[in-house]
């Protein structure tokens, strides 16, 4: 009788996402696929991947589902290093290779440039990775670039948007880009919870780069004096909520989807204002 081959490293992580963790990453990741349509037939994808846990756990999602789904399409694993620090850069390399991800690197000079300016140094540098991601998987001839915001992110931004922004807005799951046409962004992870990523990481005793940036977004500062940004703040608050209604975050995530804009005063369209007085009288 033959001995069963003892699985590698990157196999039994591979295999941890549809055993032990098939309800909490694959299952979602599955979901968001297909209700908005993300992945198509012939489609060629530029996975994105900055180093952290998300973008190289929605890598190996990808990788699962490019080698085992029914819809056929090409993929790249792309990294750029907008000025990582030797270490962050390294890191980085060695998580590619243990996960058997084969990334292509390529370098840019972001940081330099967005740490030259006084004023949203975090704005400008959000924009143009956007826009060196783009550029660059366009010249790989892909038509898609996946970013690895997950359901967090998703609540967070739409709660952030109300308390600092004075809007109601949300992240949307894919959209074109207005620059590079031709050029979708896709979010697969966008039903998949941090807590799930976290726990997958921590079980392969996997490490991976925290925040690389050279800034910090907004900050606030708490009463000992600690100070955190924005999005922490809100994912703090969200958590405390959460305490007392378990279903908080489930809701948020719900409520983007159920907009009622004829409860609304006011809302934007394309760029176009509108006001509820002008369907009032009809």
């Amino acid at each position: 009788m033959s001995k069963r081959k003892e699985l590698e490293l990157y196999q039994k992580i591979e295999r941890s996402i549809i055993t032990k963790y098939r309800k909490t990453l694959w299952h979602p990741f599955i979901d968001a696929v297909a209700k908005y349509q993300l992945i198509n037939e012939g489609d060629k994808i530029c996975v994105c991947i900055s180093g952290g846990k998300d973008s190289f756990c929605m890598a190996k999602l990808i990788q699962e589902l490019h080698a085992h789904g029914n819809v056929h399409f090409d993929v790249v694993y792309l990294v750029m290093d907008p000025g990582y620090n030797e270490i962050n850069r390294a890191k980085i390399e060695r998580n590619a290779a243990l996960l058997h991800v084969p990334v292509e690197i390529f370098t840019s000079n972001i940081f330099d440039v967005a740490n030259s300016q006084d004023r949203s140094p975090c704005y400008l540098c959000a924009k143009m990775r956007r826009g060196w991601l783009y550029n660059k998987a366009k010249e790989l001839g892909c038509n898609k670039i996946a970013l690895g915001h997950h359901f967090n992110d998703v609540i967070e931004t739409t709660v952030m948007s109300m308390f600092y922004s004075s809007q109601i807005r949300g992240m949307m799951p894919k959209l074109y880009s207005d620059n590079f046409e031709g050029m979708e962004l896709i979010r697969p992870m966008y039903k998949v919870h941090e807590d799930a990523i976290i726990s997958w990481k921590n079980y392969n005793d996997l490490e991976f780069i925290q925040c690389a940036c050279r800034f910090t977004e907004n900050c606030s500062t708490l009463k000992s004096g600690k100070s955190i940004s924005k999005r922490q703040e809100i994912k703090q608050l969200i958590k405390r909520l959460k305490q007392d209604t378990p279903d908080l975050d489930q809701s948020i995530f719900n409520a983007i989807h159920s907009i009622q804009l004829d409860t609304l005063p006011g809302w934007t369209y394309r760029g176009e204002d509108h006001s509820f007085l002008e369907h009032y009288d009809l």
